[in-house]
């Protein structure tokens, strides 16, 4: 569906190229929404800005590669999301619109099933702090919790998974909007990993599209694209097609949360506009 949708931008002609990173799981799934959410933002604008034509890198790449790219202007990559900071928006240029509404700083844990009586002790930051988080390599959560005093083992995105099922690390946190499908497609090669039952670690966490310094036309296109979606209601459909099921899966009324502070917020980040963000008393 999604090689469909990426045709159908090229069709009217080249037009402008927006590509973005590949994901570096061969096969991965876990960024259709964004893709999705990217194709619709670009057609919707077609009618002022022209034709376009969208596609993945040719090569995948880790979070911490793709930085490094899209810094540097003339790269194969000129668009790419990730989670906001104060030195990302420094080094780049950031779309304020977060993507996902902001659902990735709901983090339900993958553990090893030998862990939940572990987990279950876990009531304070300060018990988060006898625990070892496992992360991907250039993540930026890894910043967050470190500087929160939690010790993170890293490694590559893949390779995290059986490190969890193993007890390499104690919990491997993922947002609501991922961690099921990923449970599903790993646990049979890791029989002993296991979606953790009673925990809710949450801090505010918006994931961006990112943009070269130089690229102000296409983040000013992608902007109108999405600011469109957000009146005309389909920013909202799509988050529902993707995570509505999930968030129910999650049960998040039931979970006890605890609150990592996030001091690598910009000043900027529009926390008080409530239309931008998910919130569960109101989904």
């Amino acid at each position: 569906m999604l090689a469909t949708l990426l045709c159908c931008g090229a069709a009217a002609g080249a037009g402008v190229k927006v590509v973005y990173p590949a994901d570096e799981a061969a096969g991965g799934t876990r960024f259709n929404d964004l893709i999705e959410l990217l194709q619709q933002a670009l057609e919707k604008t077609a009618a002022e800005y022209g034709p376009f034509e969208l596609r993945a890198s040719h090569a995948g790449m880790t979070e911490a590669r793709y930085l490094a790219e899209l810094k540097s202007p003339g790269r194969e990559i000129n668009i790419a999301w990730t989670s906001t900071s104060k030195a990302k928006e420094r080094e780049l240029l950031p779309l304020r619109i977060p993507l996902r509404k902001g659902l990735l700083g709901y983090r339900i844990a993958l553990i090893a099933q030998d862990k939940q009586a572990l987990v279950d002790q876990v009531d304070t930051i300060e018990d988060l702090r006898k625990l070892t988080f496992g992360q991907g390599l250039g993540w930026g959560d890894t910043e967050l919790y470190e500087a929160n005093g939690i010790h993170v083992s890293k490694a590559r995105y893949e390779n995290l998974f059986a490190m969890t099922a193993l007890g390499r690390v104690d919990i491997f946190p993922r947002g609501i909007s991922e961690i099921f499908v990923e449970h599903q497609s790993h646990v049979a090669a890791n029989p002993t990993l296991a979606i953790e039952k009673n925990l809710l670690i949450y801090y505010p966490w918006p994931y961006y599209f990112f943009f070269n310094r130089q690229d102000a036309a296409l983040k000013a296109r992608v902007e109108s694209g999405l600011r469109t979606m957000l009146t005309d209601g389909s920013f909202d459909l799509l988050f529902r097609k993707y995570h509505g099921l999930a968030i129910e899966q999650a049960e998040l009324s039931r979970r006890r949360v605890i609150r990592i502070d996030n001091d690598m917020l910009p000043p900027e980040t529009p926390l008080n506009d409530p239309s931008l963000w998910f919130d569960p008393s109101r989904y």
